[in-house]
């Protein structure tokens, strides 16, 4: 006698998802450009319209937010890995990102395309970025700080775990 089992597996969430995942992200973007003076709140918001775009076409694989205090060193970062299966950690809630007010600091903001960026090219150049995007060779790896915690931020299979690191 023998037996089999069979399972498919399918994710499926609408552009509702995605927007309600990036608000988390947008959220936090508004705190750490609020708390750090390093980024104003235009430009958080901007970044948020571009991470949402990127989402929701399918592009984006990763972003990292870095505070770098005057003379380029890192300060505190967070990395969002985005997902469209159940691997998303779920708090639903921002927060946690309160950064030590620095001034003469700057915020990098790096986006990580999946390969259909490079893929539809004509596409990718014609949607409303509001940030100017380009190639980048930054060490993201924050070798110099240490890892301080997680959330992360799912709704109906689409998701983004955020790492912390101080």
């Amino acid at each position: 006698m023998s037996s089999s089992y069979s399972s498919t597996y399918s994710s499926s969430y609408t552009e509702a998802d995605v927007e309600q995942v990036v608000l988390n992200v947008k959220a936090d973007l508004i705190m750490i450009a609020d708390s750090s003076k390093a980024m104003n709140r235009d430009e958080a918001e901007k970044y948020a319209h571009d991470i949402e775009l990127a989402a929701k076409n399918g592009y984006l694989n990763k972003v990292d937010v870095t505070l770098l205090n005057a003379f380029g060193s890192e300060v505190k970062a967070t990395t969002y890995s985005f997902t469209d299966g159940d691997d998303a950690t779920d708090t639903s809630r921002p927060g946690g990102v309160r950064w030590p007010e620095t001034p003469s600091g700057q915020i990098r903001v790096v986006l990580h395309p999946k390969a259909a960026w490079d893929n539809e090219p004509e596409k990718a150049s014609k949607l409303p970025w509001k940030m100017n995007w380009g190639p980048t060779n930054v060490d993201i790896s924050h070798s110099g700080l240490t890892p301080s915690g997680n959330r992360g931020y799912s709704s109906n299979g689409f998701g983004a775990n955020r790492n912390d690191f101080s």
